[in-house]
């Protein structure tokens, strides 16, 4: 079966286990997590074939980081170890509804010292899908690595999938990081907005139509829009329609978004979707449903549990979900 490339940032995130409060000493569990490792781990937990692509520091979090992918079943061979940097840490708070908010230390970090001439042509060889997201295009040198990668991947025959997964936070300095992202987002066949990212986008624009216009001047095909427990929106150059998500008790929205990516992203491997025929499936309203409703299920399991490698469900679990929620 040919594999999904997850490439950009593995990191540590330590989660608040109490509420934080200014007279109790505050205690943080260690789990393995980053976005586009997290989208690895949700493939991988499903079934689907899925490389991680990046670079871990020396150190104890990337030796806890490999261990934990390994574990997970992500194929960890074109992955990198530096001296250079540590890994990346982000400690996460929650609040009485499952919301997080991080606290990043990054840069400097290993990931971000992962440069064009680190892939190897291996990796894109077998490749149906590469997936990166904004947070390996906040520096100059790691947005080359990734833009790179994806015109790759294009080049391999494989389709390109982008989250924006915005943290403001990493980016120095006062520029916009828009442009940046919009070169990405050109390059991307798939993509994955949350309604607070498609706002940003559309601030300097004509509103939402005005970037939905810009995104299909690129090789975007089909927008996935998420606002958390309201209905996923999804676009295509010819239509656009919305899907409800299940109601679940949510505890941790750490990974939602990596899970409902990694599910949609595996059943289009499973499902023999590729770049020759995806338009075929965009003109199909139930296959896209099917699809959609398959990911949303990931994205509820994995809220009902804390971590993010952790809460990623099995395909056991999720088609187990599906029938009790038809």
């Amino acid at each position: 079966m040919p594999s999904i490339i997850s490439f950009g940032e593995a990191l540590i995130d330590f989660l608040a286990e109490v509420e934080l409060k200014s007279d109790t000493p505050g205690r943080f569990v260690q789990h393995a997590g980053g976005a586009p490792a997290n989208v690895a781990v949700a493939a991988a937990k499903l079934g689907t074939p899925a490389a991680f692509v990046g670079m871990l520091g020396q150190d104890m979090f990337g030796d806890f980081l490999l261990h934990s992918l390994n574990a997970a079943g992500v194929i960890t061979d074109y992955l990198l170890r530096t001296d250079r940097a540590n890994t990346a840490l982000a400690f996460v708070s929650l609040d009485a509804h499952g919301e997080r908010q991080f606290s990043f230390y990054r840069p400097p970090s290993a990931d971000l010292l992962f440069r064009p001439e680190h892939f190897q042509d291996a990796c894109f060889k077998d490749a149906a899908i590469f997936h990166a997201c904004s947070n390996s295009l906040t520096e100059p040198g790691i947005a080359g690595a990734t833009l790179e990668g994806m015109q790759r991947a294009h080049q391999a025959g494989a389709l390109v999938s982008f989250d924006m997964n915005l943290r403001l936070n990493l980016w120095t300095g006062t520029a916009d990081p828009r442009p940046w992202i919009w070169r990405a987002l050109q390059e991307a066949e798939l993509v994955k907005l949350s309604a607070t990212e498609l706002a940003f986008l559309a601030e300097p624009l004509e509103g939402e139509a005005g970037a939905l216009k810009e995104l299909w001047k690129g090789r975007t095909r089909w927008c996935w829009v998420t606002q958390g427990a309201g209905p996923i929106r999804y676009f295509t150059r010819h239509s656009q329609d919305r899907l409800p998500v299940f109601n679940v008790q949510v505890v941790n929205t750490t990974a939602a978004g990596d899970a409902f990516v990694g599910g949609l992203l595996s059943w289009l491997v499973r499902e023999g979707v590729n770049a020759s025929n995806l338009v075929a499936l965009l003109q199909d309203q139930a296959r896209m449903q099917s699809a959609l409703r398959f990911a949303s299920a990931c994205g509820a399991l994995a809220v009902t549990r804390h971590g993010a490698f952790r809460a990623m469900p099995t395909l056991a679990e999720v088609q187990q979900f599906l029938q009790a929620h038809p």
